[in-house]
Protein backbone atom coordinates (compact mmCIF):
# COMPACT_ATOMS: atom_id res chain seq x y z
CA UNK A 1 0.00 0.00 0.00
CA UNK A 2 1.91 2.95 -1.34
CA UNK A 3 0.31 5.64 0.82
CA UNK A 4 1.13 3.72 3.98
CA UNK A 5 4.74 3.14 2.94
CA UNK A 6 5.07 6.84 2.07
CA UNK A 7 3.70 7.81 5.47
CA UNK A 8 6.10 5.45 7.26
CA UNK A 9 9.00 6.97 5.31
CA UNK A 10 7.82 10.50 6.11
CA UNK A 11 6.81 10.15 9.77
CA UNK A 12 8.15 6.85 11.07
CA UNK A 13 11.08 6.89 13.48
CA UNK A 14 13.49 4.00 13.92
CA UNK A 15 14.43 3.36 17.55
CA UNK A 16 17.39 1.04 18.03
CA UNK A 17 17.60 -2.11 15.95
CA UNK A 18 14.02 -3.36 16.10
CA UNK A 19 11.44 -0.65 16.94
CA UNK A 20 9.51 1.48 14.45
CA UNK A 21 7.67 4.39 16.06
CA UNK A 22 4.57 5.46 14.13
CA UNK A 23 2.74 7.35 16.85
CA UNK A 24 1.95 10.37 14.66
CA UNK A 25 -0.56 8.45 12.52
CA UNK A 26 -1.28 4.97 13.95
CA UNK A 27 -0.30 4.09 17.52
CA UNK A 28 -1.15 7.31 19.39
CA UNK A 29 -2.42 10.06 17.12
CA UNK A 30 -4.54 8.60 14.31
CA UNK A 31 -4.86 9.69 10.69
CA UNK A 32 -8.49 8.75 9.94
CA UNK A 33 -8.13 9.25 6.18
CA UNK A 34 -5.26 6.75 6.05
CA UNK A 35 -7.10 4.34 8.39
CA UNK A 36 -10.19 4.48 6.16
CA UNK A 37 -8.01 3.64 3.16
CA UNK A 38 -6.50 0.73 5.11
CA UNK A 39 -10.02 -0.44 5.92
CA UNK A 40 -10.97 -0.37 2.25
CA UNK A 41 -7.92 -2.38 1.18
CA UNK A 42 -8.57 -5.18 3.67
CA UNK A 43 -12.32 -5.13 2.94
CA UNK A 44 -11.68 -5.45 -0.79
CA UNK A 45 -9.43 -8.46 -0.21
CA UNK A 46 -12.01 -10.23 1.98
CA UNK A 47 -15.32 -8.98 0.50
CA UNK A 48 -16.31 -12.45 -0.77
CA UNK A 49 -14.90 -14.44 2.17
CA UNK A 50 -18.16 -14.56 4.11
CA UNK A 51 -16.72 -12.85 7.18
CA UNK A 52 -19.00 -12.29 10.16
CA UNK A 53 -16.63 -10.52 12.56
CA UNK A 54 -13.39 -8.53 12.71
CA UNK A 55 -11.27 -9.13 15.84
CA UNK A 56 -8.30 -7.18 17.21
CA UNK A 57 -6.50 -6.39 20.47
CA UNK A 58 -6.87 -3.02 22.16
CA UNK A 59 -5.67 -0.36 21.60
CA UNK A 60 -3.78 0.49 18.40
CA UNK A 61 -5.51 -2.20 16.38
CA UNK A 62 -8.95 -0.78 17.19
CA UNK A 63 -9.02 1.97 14.59
CA UNK A 64 -7.93 0.04 11.49
CA UNK A 65 -10.11 -2.90 12.58
CA UNK A 66 -13.14 -0.63 12.98
CA UNK A 67 -12.69 0.75 9.47
CA UNK A 68 -12.45 -2.76 8.02
CA UNK A 69 -15.61 -3.74 9.87
CA UNK A 70 -17.39 -0.60 8.70
CA UNK A 71 -16.48 -1.30 5.07
CA UNK A 72 -17.77 -4.88 5.35
CA UNK A 73 -20.83 -3.97 7.42
CA UNK A 74 -20.01 -6.42 10.22
CA UNK A 75 -19.18 -6.08 13.94
CA UNK A 76 -15.68 -5.51 15.28
CA UNK A 77 -14.61 -7.03 18.61
CA UNK A 78 -11.50 -6.03 20.49
CA UNK A 79 -9.85 -8.21 23.09
CA UNK A 80 -9.47 -6.30 26.33
CA UNK A 81 -6.20 -6.32 28.23
CA UNK A 82 -7.80 -5.70 31.60
CA UNK A 83 -11.03 -7.02 33.04
CA UNK A 84 -13.51 -4.44 34.23
CA UNK A 85 -16.57 -4.77 36.44
CA UNK A 86 -18.97 -4.93 33.48
CA UNK A 87 -17.29 -8.04 32.06
CA UNK A 88 -19.34 -10.61 33.93
CA UNK A 89 -19.93 -13.12 31.13
CA UNK A 90 -17.84 -16.19 30.47
CA UNK A 91 -14.52 -14.96 29.18
CA UNK A 92 -12.19 -16.52 26.65
CA UNK A 93 -8.61 -15.63 27.55
CA UNK A 94 -5.02 -15.92 26.36
CA UNK A 95 -1.72 -14.62 27.69
CA UNK A 96 0.08 -12.32 25.26
CA UNK A 97 3.61 -10.92 25.54
CA UNK A 98 4.01 -7.39 24.16
CA UNK A 99 7.26 -6.91 22.26
CA UNK A 100 7.27 -3.12 22.67
CA UNK A 101 5.97 -2.95 26.25
CA UNK A 102 7.94 -5.97 27.51
CA UNK A 103 4.97 -7.20 29.58
CA UNK A 104 2.55 -10.11 29.44
CA UNK A 105 -1.17 -9.31 29.47
CA UNK A 106 -4.13 -11.63 29.75
CA UNK A 107 -6.39 -10.65 26.87
CA UNK A 108 -10.08 -11.48 27.02
CA UNK A 109 -13.20 -11.56 24.90
CA UNK A 110 -16.67 -12.30 26.19
CA UNK A 111 -17.77 -15.68 24.89
CA UNK A 112 -21.20 -14.29 24.03
CA UNK A 113 -19.73 -12.41 21.03
CA UNK A 114 -18.18 -15.46 19.31
CA UNK A 115 -19.64 -18.72 18.07
CA UNK A 116 -18.97 -21.68 15.80
CA UNK A 117 -20.92 -19.87 13.08
CA UNK A 118 -18.40 -17.02 12.96
CA UNK A 119 -15.82 -16.56 10.24
CA UNK A 120 -13.31 -14.05 11.51
CA UNK A 121 -10.54 -11.82 10.20
CA UNK A 122 -7.92 -10.74 12.73
CA UNK A 123 -6.62 -7.19 12.18
CA UNK A 124 -3.71 -5.66 14.06
CA UNK A 125 -1.41 -2.67 13.77
CA UNK A 126 1.92 -4.54 13.98
CA UNK A 127 3.25 -8.04 13.52
CA UNK A 128 6.63 -8.58 15.18
CA UNK A 129 6.94 -11.78 17.20
CA UNK A 130 3.37 -12.87 16.54
CA UNK A 131 2.19 -13.14 20.13
CA UNK A 132 -0.86 -10.90 19.76
CA UNK A 133 -2.06 -12.72 16.65
CA UNK A 134 -1.43 -16.12 18.22
CA UNK A 135 -3.32 -15.12 21.37
CA UNK A 136 -6.30 -14.00 19.31
CA UNK A 137 -6.19 -17.15 17.19
CA UNK A 138 -6.17 -19.24 20.38
CA UNK A 139 -9.29 -17.47 21.67
CA UNK A 140 -11.06 -17.77 18.31
CA UNK A 141 -10.29 -21.47 17.99
CA UNK A 142 -11.50 -22.08 21.55
CA UNK A 143 -14.79 -20.42 20.54
CA UNK A 144 -14.98 -22.67 17.46
CA UNK A 145 -14.62 -19.81 14.98
CA UNK A 146 -13.11 -20.17 11.54
CA UNK A 147 -10.16 -17.77 11.12
CA UNK A 148 -9.97 -16.54 7.53
CA UNK A 149 -6.68 -14.70 7.93
CA UNK A 150 -4.59 -12.20 9.82
CA UNK A 151 -4.43 -8.68 8.39
CA UNK A 152 -1.50 -6.58 9.49
CA UNK A 153 -0.93 -2.87 8.90
CA UNK A 154 2.87 -3.01 9.42
CA UNK A 155 4.85 -6.25 9.55
CA UNK A 156 8.43 -6.42 10.76
CA UNK A 157 9.44 -9.26 8.45
CA UNK A 158 12.84 -9.63 10.09
CA UNK A 159 11.15 -11.00 13.21
CA UNK A 160 9.48 -14.39 13.71
CA UNK A 161 5.80 -13.42 13.85
CA UNK A 162 4.77 -14.26 10.31
CA UNK A 163 6.31 -17.73 10.38
CA UNK A 164 4.70 -18.51 13.75
CA UNK A 165 1.25 -17.45 12.55
CA UNK A 166 1.60 -19.30 9.25
CA UNK A 167 2.54 -22.47 11.18
CA UNK A 168 -1.08 -22.47 12.41
CA UNK A 169 -2.23 -22.74 8.78
CA UNK A 170 -3.71 -19.24 8.81
CA UNK A 171 -2.51 -16.85 6.08
CA UNK A 172 -1.02 -13.43 6.84
CA UNK A 173 -1.74 -10.37 4.70
CA UNK A 174 0.40 -7.29 5.39
CA UNK A 175 0.03 -3.82 3.90
CA UNK A 176 3.63 -2.74 4.63
CA UNK A 177 6.48 -5.19 5.21
CA UNK A 178 9.64 -3.93 6.85
CA UNK A 179 12.72 -5.95 5.89
CA UNK A 180 14.90 -4.16 8.42
CA UNK A 181 16.52 -0.88 9.32
CA UNK A 182 19.65 0.64 7.79
CA UNK A 183 21.25 3.67 9.45
CA UNK A 184 17.94 4.87 10.86
CA UNK A 185 16.01 4.29 7.62
CA UNK A 186 13.29 1.73 7.03
CA UNK A 187 14.02 -0.88 4.38
CA UNK A 188 10.89 -2.36 2.84
CA UNK A 189 10.13 -5.61 1.07
CA UNK A 190 7.16 -6.36 -1.16
CA UNK A 191 3.86 -6.27 0.70
CA UNK A 192 1.02 -8.78 0.41
CA UNK A 193 -1.68 -6.20 -0.44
Amino acid sequence: MESLVARIKQDGTVLGEDILKVDSFLTHQVDPKLMREIGRVFAEKFKTAGLTKIVTIEASGNVPAAYVAEELGIPMIFAKKAKNVTMTDDLLTADVYSFTKKVTSTIQISQKFLSEQDKVLVIDDFLANGQAALGLISILKTAGCEVAGVGIVIEKSFQTGRALVEETGIPVFSLARVAGFDQGQVVFREADL
